[in-house]
């Protein structure tokens, strides 16, 4: 993830960027193994007693209670948990976002998780954030085909695809104010995929990322400190459609990164909704999106 992006210049230093090491890493990362170690703890300990107990002999006669076998199989810690807490452990390096600004979005993972959970950048956080939706769909969406492959080198575990984006970030005032005159662009006619015509629009995305209902949405990419980077307009622009197209029960959740910055919050103003934002913490935005079917006026305005 990224952090005071508009003060780095290269590359390397983007990459570098998605984690700081600060004066105080090795207490941020122990607090957030801490935290994974006790999710973990939890959900093993049902599946522990019972291991032991049938161990020991005790737990042969009387037959074990279905109930509470099921129950040992469902509080059972996941491989990505167990990584997780081994990696932020031993490791200096944290989070770019800080521990409030975590806490928004992992309020709602826990109360919903297993979930479906799309997320716009890979780095080292996303351990982090794969293993606070266990049993759930989580999957990275990264600008940088090098990058993903020096995150999963630690992390093969991810699920992380390579993202092109048409857009630039010297092109934001632009699209703005061009947008409504492109049919494919207008709410009741937006979609995303390869026939979409809206530049606005991302094209090239894995299958799953279309055909899989959403519950969260984090944006914390691509790039958007430079004229040539490609800029979050398009990330924001198809988090809103997604959003919007949801027929099955329910909300999506869409959390922003970096709305310090103009354009961030321009498009999230235009496309998630100052109505929708439920919550702003530090440099998050925190909006919950009803799909178009249940809002009125929803085919000439996103708002």
């Amino acid at each position: 993830m990224t952090k005071d992006k508009d003060d780095m210049k290269s590359g390397t230093t983007h990459r570098l960027s998605r984690f700081r090491i600060t004066e105080r890493p090795r207490l941020l990362a122990v607090l957030i193994a801490a935290a994974l170690l006790t999710l973990a703890l939890t959900q093993t300990f049902h599946q522990s007693t019972t291991t032991a107990m049938v161990s020991l002999g005790l737990a042969s006669c009387p037959p074990a209670d279905p109930v509470a076998a099921a129950k040992a199989v469902e509080y059972a810690a996941t491989p990505t948990q167990l990584l997780a807490i081994l990696h932020y452990a031993t490791s200096s390096v944290v989070p770019q976002q800080s521990i409030d600004e975590v806490r928004v979005s992992f309020e709602v993972l826990r109360s919903l998780a297993p979930c479906n959970f799309l997320v716009f950048g890979v780095g080292r956080d996303s351990l982090m954030w794969a293993s606070l939706n266990p049993r759930g769909v989580t999957l990275f969406l990264e600008e940088d085909p090098d990058w993903i492959k020096t995150v999963l080198r630690d992390a093969p575990i991810l699920r992380a695809h390579p993202v092109n984006y048409r857009t630039r970030l010297s092109e934001a005032d632009e699209l703005m104010s061009s947008y409504k005159a492109e049919p494919d662009c207008r709410p009741s006619a937006a979609r995303l995929g390869p026939d979409s015509r809206c530049r606005l629009a991302l094209t090239e995305l894995p299958d799953e990322a279309y055909e899989r209902e959403w519950d969260l949405i984090m944006i914390d990419a691509p790039r958007g400190y430079f004229p040539d980077a490609p800029g979050r307009m398009a990330a924001i622009y198809s988090a809103a459609v997604m959003a919007r197209a949801r027929v099955g029960p329910g909300v999506t959740h869409v959390f922003l990164h970096d709305v310090n910055r103009r354009v961030e919050r321009m498009f999230a103003e235009e496309f998630l909704c100052a109505k929708y934002r439920v919550r702003a913490v530090g440099r998050l935005w925190h909006f919950v999106i009803p799909p178009s079917a249940n809002v009125t006026d929803s085919a000439s305005s996103f708002c």
